[in-house]
């Protein structure tokens, strides 16, 4: 049976999903409107067919899967909800995003009235392929609806519970491998600053092996993603809002995340991603000198 599938938006996960259920048959769209010129490449090369209108869009699509940064989700929601009930169709919704339970539920108000199927739904890994472990977690009373996506690529684990199982599911394991990186990379700065770099490498290399061959791959490969991270931790803020010193915790690590996208956006020499990059380096010479 053929399959539809709606993608927004096309960054690196989107685009990425796109091509996987592009390549198992599926005919998938989106919409680029007030995209950039990258977004259309990125859509080009996935197979997805770019509609001009959120109108086409609902139309056409028979699952919808919404793929952007958190702070837009509710907003993507609150623009397409109009266009999907013009539409007159059963649509499976699925908000794929890293949100709060809270935020999910916001979702599922934007769209109650669309007569739409709403899905809540999270993803944990990268972005999928042949050789990935990406798994999409999905719960609430549709979550079957968006099952069927598994015969076309993707990895889909059903969740008991209602809509927000998902994102509460997704915010917990990222609050855990972000929270993490964001705790090394501040001590890796903190030990730079007060010239105690070399002694901590020794002594991580020496007590904490394991964690200091993590704390490498994670904190190396996470300046490009910090600006994505803010509004992720901000969301596990609100996730946590029954526990103030958590809740307090993930807020200062959003500001962590943005002085790092910051620095990022204006380079200097020395700055912290200089300077994580040498701790990192550092870690390679002295597993070098200790072998």
């Amino acid at each position: 049976m053929s399959e539809t599938v709606g993608v927004i938006a096309m960054g690196e996960m989107g685009s990425a999903v796109a091509r996987r259920l592009h390549e198992r048959g599926a005919t998938v769209i989106t919409q680029l409107a007030g995209r950039s010129a990258a977004s259309a490449t990125r859509a080009e090369r996935a197979g997805a067919v770019p509609v001009s209108t959120d109108d086409e869009f609902a139309a056409q699509s028979d699952t919808i899967l919404s793929i952007v940064p958190p702070g837009d989700a509710v907003a993507l929601a609150e623009r397409l909800a109009p266009a999907i009930k013009r539409a007159g169709r059963k649509i499976v919704y699925v908000d794929c995003n890293a949100v709060s339970p809270q935020t999910a539920e916001r979702i599922g108000e934007a769209l109650k009235d669309s007569g739409c199927i709403y899905v809540d739904a999270g993803i944990i890994g990268p972005p999928p392929s042949d050789t990935t472990r990406t798994i999409f977690y999905a719960s609430g009373p549709g979550a079957k609806e968006f099952a069927r996506l598994s015969e076309r690529g993707l990895q889909i684990r059903l969740m008991d519970g209602a809509n927000g199982a998902a994102s509460a599911m997704k915010l917990s394991y990222a609050g855990i491998t972000k929270g993490c990186t964001a705790i090394g990379s501040a001590m890796m700065l903190g030990s730079t600053r007060h010239g105690t770099a070399d002694a901590l490498v020794q002594e991580l290399s020496e007590s904490q092996p394991m964690l200091l061959n993590w704390m490498r791959g994670f904190v190396s490969r996470m300046p490009p993603k910090a600006y994505r991270w803010v509004a992720e931790m901000e969301e596990i803020a609100q996730f946590q809002a029954d526990d103030p010193g958590a809740r307090e915790m993930y807020l200062g690590i959003a500001k962590f995340y943005q002085q790092i996208a910051d620095a990022l956006e204006m380079p200097k020499p020395g700055d912290a991603i200089a300077q994580l990059k040498d701790f990192c380096a550092e870690r390679d010479e002295a597993k070098r000198k200790s072998a």
